[in-house]
């Protein structure tokens, strides 16, 4: 059996650490800000170690060396390591926010005393600069936007995709609230706020999108069944040039309103359709995280 490789990369404050902590609980050897430089000689002792399954978190406080990053990700590819690159994302507003909440320096802030405006200022432009020095492996990688996730979502998100075969395109989908936001890790979205709201049923109002009465509701309706065949059409001309072109994961995020009801049932239908010719996960952004009668999904 060859070593599974987790490389976790991303931004700062986006729960790289949480991830990894995950990734330790489901028995995998986790070593944080391992140097770029020691990449290759330490994947090679582990396996003379006989270790099967290590994680590795790497982020900008080794910005000078992340270039090479990519060129050894292809050599341990070459060398039969089964590698899965796994990005963490957040929006800029969500970033600045957790620095302000822990008030930790960010990696790449430059001054060290500053006025409040100052600090603001200064932390975004580090997080600026930190996409930027990022841009190229947030490109090979699967990405998570965090934004928006409790820890326990994210570590549920990291073991869920340990569960997908490395070898295969995984097709990802991801029910969300425009209210909140649209994910950063969406590949495609697809905005179905224009069908009919069942949150405007008071019967309906409590229950989600996996709820048989909701089901029942949905179904009955032309548009929603026309969203769900038009979606279903697209993804089946272009699944296999995605997958030809070498792509790990594809994330499809399905958006409502408030993320219970419409974008749930889609997300739902979508993943049961093509779980025959694809590796699918499901996720609902939403549930879980506020009460049905918060949103207006």
């Amino acid at each position: 059996m060859a070593l599974e490789l987790v490389l976790i990369t991303g931004m700062s404050g986006s729960g790289k650490s949480v991830a990894l902590r995950a990734l330790e609980d489901a028995g995998y050897f986790c070593v944080d800000n391992l140097p770029p430089e020691l990449l290759l000689d330490f994947t090679e002792l582990e396996v003379r170690n006989g270790r099967r399954r290590v994680a590795i978190a790497m982020d900008v406080r080794t910005a000078s060396s992340l270039p090479l990053v990519p060129g050894h990700l292809r050599e341990l590819v070459h060398r039969g390591i089964a590698v899965r690159p796994l990005f963490l994302d957040a929006s800029t507003d969500t970033l600045v926010r957790r620095f302000s909440e822990t008030r930790r320096r960010h990696p790449l802030s430059k001054t060290a005393v500053e006025t409040d405006g100052d600090q603001h200022r200064a932390v975004v432009e580090a997080i600026e600069l930190e996409r930027e020095l990022l841009a190229d492996l947030r490109e090979r990688a699967h990405v998570i936007d965090t934004s928006v996730l409790r820890a326990s979502q994210l570590q549920e998100y990291v073991k869920s995709l340990l569960s997908a075969p490395l070898a295969q395109l995984t097709l990802v989908f991801e029910s969300f609230s425009y209210k909140r936001g649209i994910p950063l890790d969406a590949d495609y979205i697809f905005d179905v706020r224009m069908l009919p709201n069942p949150y405007y049923e008071p019967e309906l109002r409590e229950l989600t999108g996996m709820d048989a009465p909701v089901i029942e509701y949905l179904e009955k309706i032309q548009e929603v069944q026309d969203m769900f065949a038009d979606i279903a059409g697209f993804l089946d001309n272009w699944m296999q040039p995605l997958a030809r072109n070498h792509r790990s994961y594809v994330t499809v995020g399905i958006g409502c309103t408030g993320g219970q009801h419409r974008s749930v049932y889609l997300v739902e239908r979508l993943c049961a359709e093509f779980a025959d010719r694809w590796t699918t996960l499901k996720r609902h952004r939403e549930m879980g995280s506020r009460r049905a009668s918060d949103a207006q999904a």
